[in-house]
């Protein structure tokens, strides 16, 4: 029978703390990706899949007639050891042992919602894990969305020679605007206009986002908190830059300050307008 304690280089009387530290020595020395040999760790995983175990390890030390092994299949790994292994580029999934592989890189950046308006370029200086600087192109469609993430195939991480490199994964967030919000494909623009010109209607010069100058018809008889919608002059959308949202103008009726002479004039029109 295989003496387990020998595999772990422990004594019969280890404590758990014991165990735990020989197996993670004797585990790291042997472990294949490290040039170790696959035979030997598969030992070392047995032993301490027994040893570990409180009603495995009385079992081993008192064995009955017909003792029943318990073998660690599939060449995994016991519970909280899949952290100290995966420090080394390996993977564990229900199959046992996955290839390593190159990690992806999550990165951020933000830019301006004129940017998103246009789309845009920029031109990104990585530091990889392995502490190499790599430089890469980065395109930002036009229309993008806040906290979108853009993936950049086999620029990550390449630590492990013989490996496809890693990706990159560039999450995009939008810096607030002072003058114009979003909603979709649409912008929104707050727009104040007085009193009068909401009662009288006048004509109302806007700037779009891309600094166009709208001229814009304000009925007679606006009220506060009006929207009007301009098609056309929104977000261009992601999947199809052809297409744009609309500038929904929010409107803000404003109360002036009066003369004693114009507050007259408002009294005298308002009893007019009781008759």
């Amino acid at each position: 029978m295989t003496n387990y304690y020998q595999t772990l280089g422990i004594d019969k009387s280890a404590s758990d703390d014991d165990i735990k530290r020989a197996y993670r020595k004797m585990a790291m020395r042997h472990h294949p990706d490290r040039g170790g040999d696959q035979a030997e760790f598969q030992k070392i995983q047995e032993a301490y899949s027994v040893l570990s175990d409180p009603q495995k390890r009385q079992q081993y030390d008192n064995p009955q007639p017909q003792p029943q092994f318990h073998h660690f299949h599939s060449g995994g790994v016991p519970p909280g050891f899949e952290d100290l292994f995966r420090q080394f580029g390996v993977n564990f999934g229900f199959g046992g042992f996955q290839q390593p592989r190159n990690r992806t890189l999550n990165l951020q950046t933000t830019i301006s919602l004129e940017d998103v308006l246009t789309g845009k370029e920029i031109v990104a200086n990585i530091i990889l894990p392995n502490g190499k600087e790599s430089i890469v192109n980065v395109k930002i469609p036009p229309g993008i969305q806040d906290g979108n993430a853009l993936r950049l195939r086999e620029l990550g991480d390449d630590s492990i020679p013989g490996m496809p490199r890693g990706d990159v994964h560039l999450t995009i967030h939008v810096a607030p605007h002072n003058e114009f919000q979003r909603n979709g494909d649409d912008l929104i623009k707050d727009v104040n206009i007085t009193a009068f010109n909401a009662m009288l209607g006048t004509i109302l010069s806007v700037y779009t986002l891309d600094k166009r100058l709208l001229e814009v018809n304000i009925p007679a008889g606006t009220q506060h908190g009006t929207i009007l919608s301009i098609q056309g002059h929104g977000m261009p959308n992601v999947n199809d830059a052809r297409f744009r949202g609309r500038l929904l103008l929010n409107l803000k009726v404003t109360i002036p300050t009066l003369t004693q002479e114009q507050i007259e004039l408002v009294e005298k029109a308002n009893s007019l307008n009781r008759v």
